[in-house]
């Protein structure tokens, strides 16, 4: 890997971290290039504006999830499953700002995630579809599961904004994601066989420790250098240079 593309994904991975922390509007390029450590000339050599690092944002957040889509076809339908949930939370938190910052881009250039979107919710219900053919679902639970799909979906995809908003925790942590993926399942496993459960259940164990490692690894490589403490940067409602 050049120094050029290791300093183009340094400085994608601190302004991701400031876009999640102060918003699109409340992140100066000026503050961008304080904390990767360069000039503000430095910085626009890679990214003429801030404009320019939200939509190679977007481009690294479809490529990932293509990649992340393909890496949860394999496996039990009850491992797919709990892998596409793992995968959708994960792409939440990392790329929050982009769907809750969107209307202070001002611009239409930045393709919408719908369609991925679209498309995990698509293949959670062909999973729920492939449990009933089983007979993984009660009797009196086995319809209308286009509308489980998208209750399930809904809680992972919003984990982020409420654990921030509502609790008012602002580091997303292992035991957060977990927490959250526990939520989505609970969902699930009311209207599921008793043995059906248990199944989904010791899965779930089964797989739990290899998740929590690639959310640390994904932490370890995605983090740059430690940020200003919070106090120090100061949150603006107005856009900035």
């Amino acid at each position: 890997m050049s120094a050029t593309i290791k300093t183009r994904d340094r400085i994608l991975g601190i302004s991701k971290m400031l876009f999640n922390e102060l918003g699109y509007s409340g992140t100066s390029m000026a503050e961008i290039a304080r904390q990767a450590g360069m000039s503000k000339g430095n910085l626009t050599y890679h990214f003429s504006t801030k404009y320019d690092l939200v939509l190679a944002s977007a481009q690294e957040a479809r490529e990932q999830r293509r990649v992340n889509t393909t890496r949860a076809v394999s496996g039990t339908v009850f491992q797919q499953y709990i892998q596409i949930v793992f995968e959708s939370m994960e792409q939440s938190r990392e790329f929050r700002f982009l769907n809750r910052d969107r209307a202070q881009f001002q611009k239409s250039r930045v393709r919408r995630s719908d369609d991925e979107s679209q498309t995990e919710l698509e293949t959670l219900a062909s999973l729920l579809e492939t449990m009933k053919k089983e007979n993984m679902f009660l009797p009196e639970q086995s319809s209308e599961l286009s509308t489980l799909a998208r209750s399930c979906w809904m809680v992972s995809y919003f984990w982020i904004s409420h654990v921030q908003q509502i609790e008012g925790i602002s580091e997303i942590t292992w035991t957060v994601q977990k927490r959250g993926m526990r939520q989505h399942f609970s969902i699930l496993l009311s209207r599921m066989t008793p043995a059906a459960q248990d199944n989904f259940e010791n899965t779930l164990i089964q797989i739990t420790p290899d998740l929590k490692k690639q959310f640390e690894q994904r932490n370890k490589i995605g983090a740059p250098p430690m940020l200003a403490p919070h106090k120090q940067l100061k949150k603006t409602n107005t856009e900035v240079a």
